[in-house]
């Protein structure tokens, strides 16, 4: 899977706007530049991924705004804030509604950099995740029927033979979908199948 080095940028002041993405390209990652939120939001692509550096004070809607909207779409980027002085308790809410972080304008470039990095690292997991839920979804697309029925009593905590006796059939068919069941869904167990299942449940 290819390193994720995608940062986004939205500020309305040209000088830091130019800055960042000058810095940022020199230092080897994929930039995006935006002069308001309006204007990113009208190119968000729901495949983007990666870091948003957002402004809080923007002229038009604020960056506040824009992350609202993101959480509404339940966007993959991981935001950190670039804040003024004045903005620092707007910035700091929002880092507990699920921002990453935030930066005091000026910031220094190595605080910056590192800060991105320990952002991308999280955006990273969440890419391995997604792909994690989306192969699960696609194992469970490829159980039938009846082995999706046995899958439920599994979980139930059934025997083979209680499975055969409630579906009708015998005992050495549900081994079959049984073992169906966990090569399909690439677990070795029971335990391993219901975990599997609760975390495609919590996402």
């Amino acid at each position: 899977m290819n390193e994720l080095r995608n940062i986004h940028v939205v500020d309305d002041d040209a000088a830091v706007r130019d800055a960042l993405g000058l810095l940022l390209l020199s230092h080897g990652y994929a930039v995006r530049v935006f002069e308001s939120g309006e204007r990113f939001l009208e190119a968000l692509e729901p495949h983007w991924e990666g870091v948003l550096v957002l402004d809080v004070r923007m002229a038009g809607i604020s960056g506040l705004d824009v992350f609202a909207q993101l959480r509404q779409h339940n966007s993959e980027l991981v935001v950190i804030f670039l804040s003024g002085h004045g903005d620092i308790a707007m910035a700091v809410g929002a880092v507990k509604q699920g921002a990453f972080d935030f930066l005091e304008k000026p910031c220094a470039e190595r605080t910056l950099l590192d800060k991105l990095d320990d952002a991308l690292a999280v955006a990273s997991a969440r890419r391995q995740m997604r792909g994690s839920q989306e192969a699960g979804q696609a194992r469970l697309g490829r159980l039938s029927l009846r082995e999706r029925e046995v899958m439920e009593r599994i979980l139930a905590g059934k025997l083979n033979k209680q499975i055969a006796d409630e579906l009708g059939v015998a005992v050495r068919t549900i081994e079959v979908h049984r073992a169906n069941v966990f090569a399909k869904m690439a677990v070795r167990s029971a335990v391993e199948l219901s975990q599997l299942l609760a975390g495609l449940e919590r996402n």
